[in-house]
């Protein structure tokens, strides 16, 4: 018994002092990640900026996820424009940084406009004199289009470049509700609002391959030239390779005889045309400095934040009453919370002027004149300037529209006045399929419509009913509009019933002010705000991924969705718009489709 006890409390001795030795290491460990995450590099002689171009591009890189931290995913799946933007302008200034070498690969951006915001900017850091090479194994055609600013572009002796224009197909699942006896009930207002149709038809509509053909064709004419100017040949040149592609490229060598590419060759040898370029002999060190390594450059110089403060605050994703799960769906724009936000830059007597950085489809109505409402609260006191990237349309458009100045990129996807309300109703499955029946009492005729609606057999009174509540929503869309842009309703209904515009269309019926960058936008606000001295603050701030574990705030989580976009591929869209439809608003502003390009 004696030895047992002994044992005994030898064993909880040893656990105890094991524990305590397990939280030390944690703590240990934790406190390595966070000196590592916070340090600061110096960007050594002979470095180049290698920009990976494998993942996913999206507005803004997200705050850091602890998730991906402490299972230490590094290497950037889901990457922020506005990290990569300030990246290139970190090593057009850097002395010691000579170049940028692009590893092409298979990316999505989340828009067109995306991709060509970094194109621009590899253009402009060129003009600092320093180069840019491109080198890919298989190109996305989004990827391939961005690497074409480069001075000269490189292909694997066995690679390949996706090349056959912009186009893709819409799912219809109203068939397959017609089996399980679902059939969706919409209330829309807007010929061009076509978002409904993906529940209600089987194909699409004239009206919706109309406005697709006509933003997809101008996107694909502004590439199609951008690139012809970098490869040297014509647009038309390019368009007839797209046509010819997948009958045309059997070897790398045609790619080369379609001057697509410069040369082609193994890997290894990039290294010699990289050393060769900057003058250093094979053993002499080529310093890598990845996305993540130019977050934490010191800049060269000592830069001082002197002068009045601009704030930029970043609107992006789909625009929500709530969030309605922490764990899936990406990045949203929360109307109350947005709106507090936006009331905060308005009594911040250090903020002198706002740029709205928007990119978003749209969502819920209710939440998006929300916001609208605080952007014309905040323009009593200081100016106000939009800069649209991706898609500011529908919902997106509500918010950017009271705006003092609106600048849009030529690929941005804007427009999409219209209204429309979407409901399912499940009589033929519960009913006719499951034998479930409904009755009850009510003190009024109409007091359970809402269950009218998705179990009631008859209900035309109900819908009616929605289609009012969707036609005031679409008045109301079309007076907020009308106000912006010193319009009458009656021309803003002229341009609007939910038609998609792309910008350089907007900008010649007056949706848009000027074709223009964020750096633009910036400009117009201090010219408006009357600054000499200025300044840029981002909001909302981002926080640290230990900030964010200690939380109890319910936000997306980067990391679970990043894996559920590697498993689904392309069905990650549509598997997640039918989960998040069971939390959405009734009334909704949003686009009808995805614009991402890969």
């Amino acid at each position: 018994m004696k030895d047992f006890f002994k044992y005994m409390m030898a064993t909880i001795c040893g656990i105890i002092v094991l524990s305590i030795l397990g939280i030390l290491l944690l703590a240990f460990s934790f406190m390595g990640i966070m000196a590592s995450s916070d340090a600061q590099l110096s960007a050594r002689k002979n470095s180049i900026f290698v920009l990976k171009l494998n993942g996913m591009v999206e507005e803004r890189s997200e705050d850091e996820d602890p998730f991906s931290v402490l299972l230490s995913q590094t290497d950037m799946e889901v990457m922020g424009l506005d990290d990569i933007l300030s990246a290139i302008k970190k090593a057009r200034d850097e002395e010691n940084i000579k170049g940028i070498y692009i590893e092409g690969g298979a990316t999505v951006f989340d828009s067109p406009a995306t991709a060509q915001q970094i194109r621009d900017a590899l253009l402009d850091f060129r003009k600092s004199g320093k180069w840019v090479y491109a080198y890919g194994d298989q190109m996305m055609q989004a990827s391939y289009y961005v690497c074409t600013a480069a001075d000269s572009l490189f292909l694997n002796a066995t690679g390949m470049i996706d090349f056959k224009g912009l186009g893709g197909k819409h799912e219809y699942m109203t068939g397959l509700y017609e089996k399980l006896g679902i059939k969706y009930q919409a209330a829309r207002v807007g010929k061009y609002k076509s978002y409904v149709e993906s529940v209600t038809r089987k194909d699409m509509s004239a009206e919706d391959r109309e406005q697709r053909e006509a933003y997809l064709k101008g996107i694909w004419q502004q590439w199609t030239e951008q690139m012809a100017k970098s490869r040297k040949v014509t647009a038309s040149q390019l368009d007839q390779l797209a046509n010819d592609s997948i009958m045309l490229f059997a070897s790398t060598d045609d790619y080369l005889k379609a001057h697509l590419v410069d040369r082609v060759f193994y890997p290894e040898q990039m290294r010699e045309i990289i050393a060769k370029k900057m003058g250093l002999s094979d053993d002499e060190w080529i310093v890598q400095l990845t996305l993540n390594d130019m977050k934490n450059l010191r800049p060269a110089k000592k830069v001082r934040k002197t002068g009045e403060q601009i704030a930029v605050y970043y609107a992006y994703g789909e625009i929500v009453d709530e969030l309605s799960s922490p764990f899936f769906g990406g990045h949203n724009i929360v109307g109350a919370e947005t709106a507090k936000d936006l009331q905060r830059l308005a009594n911040d007597d250090e903020v002198k002027a706002v740029v709205l950085r928007v990119n978003s489809g749209g969502g819920s109505a209710v939440a998006s004149e929300q916001i609208w409402h605080a952007t014309q609260q905040l323009k009593l006191k200081k100016p106000v300037v939009v800069s649209m990237g991706g898609a500011a349309a529908s919902g997106g458009y509500m918010i950017s529209s009271g705006a003092s100045y609106i600048y849009a990129e030529p690929s941005t996807i804007t427009g999409s006045i219209g209204i429309f309300g979407l409901v399912p109703n499940m009589s033929g499955l519960v009913t006719e399929k499951l034998g479930i029946t409904f009755d009850g009492v009510a003190t009024n005729k109409y007091s359970d419509y809402e269950t009218e609606l998705i179990f009631g057999q008859e209900n035309s009174d109900e819908l009616k009913y929605l289609q009012g509540y969707t036609d005031r929503g679409y008045e109301r869309f079309l007076s907020i509009v009308g106000n912006g842009r010193n319009m009458t309703k009656e021309q803003v209904d002229s341009i609007a019933q939910g038609r998609v515009w792309l910008a350089t269309d907007a900008l010649g019926i007056g949706l848009v002010d000027k074709l223009g960058s964020l750096d633009d936008a910036v400009k117009k606000a201090a010219e408006l705000a009357h600054l000499q001295e200025y300044h840029t603050q981002s909001y909302p701030e981002k926080s640290s991924w230990i900030d964010q574990l200690l939380s109890v705030e319910e936000k997306p989580n980067t990391y679970i969705d990043s894996r559920l976009r590697q498993m689904l591929g392309d069905l990650y869209e549509p598997v997640m718009q039918l989960k998040l439809d069971q939390h959405r608003n009734r009334l909704q502003a949003r686009l009808p489709y995805d614009v991402s390009v890969k």
